[in-house]
């Protein structure tokens, strides 16, 4: 079951939702908008290697927006710290920015129950696009869970701004 706009908002008013800052303006029929945060890394190496921590480069969006490149991936964050304890959110690109040719979290969109924090968005545009921070990018839906809760202890808890792959702890906690 996915939540309407009516229950998100009142699961934000009541706590079961928790989104900083909530803006009644952003909320849709049965989802909410999320606004590109002003910080963008790219991987600077040659090669990304998910075995290993890669070096990454950071760039600030201005006020004048930023011209994303194809074949290049961006790291981006949600502006909003968002979560629930309650429900499962999941994150889509808006279809406005995909008819601009942005790809926004096509191989990631499920959020865990408990994570808080700002979303990183994998961003990748097929033709040259300026963006701008505080654009609408994306929408996250909520949706009822069904079995014992096991909450989100992970290693993006938290996050602020957009963060690189830790794919690689994954690997050091195998071993």
């Amino acid at each position: 079951m996915i939540l309407t706009g009516p229950e998100i908002s009142r699961s934000v008013e009541d706590g079961r939702i928790v989104i900083s800052d909530f803006d009644t303006r952003q909320v849709n029929p049965n989802s909410y908008n999320v606004r590109l945060g002003d910080t963008l890394l790219v991987y600077s190496g040659d090669v990304i290697d998910a075995y290993e921590p890669n070096p990454t480069e950071k760039i600030v969006i201005g006020e004048e927006g930023y011209v994303l490149q194809p074949n290049e991936l961006y790291l981006g964050h949600t502006e909003e710290s968002v979560g629930s304890d309650t429900y499962v959110p999941l994150l889509f690109g808006r279809s406005s920015v995909g008819r601009l040719g942005l790809f926004v979290e096509i191989t990631a969109p499920i959020g865990d129950i408990g994570f808080h924090g700002q979303w990183t968005l994998m961003l990748s545009p097929v033709r040259p696009l300026r963006v701008y921070p505080g654009m609408k990018i994306g929408q996250i839906m909520f949706f009822v869970s069904c079995g014992e809760v096991d909450l989100y202890r992970g290693k993006y808890q938290a996050a602020v701004g957009p963060q690189q792959s830790r794919y690689w702890q994954d690997r050091m906690a195998a071993v």
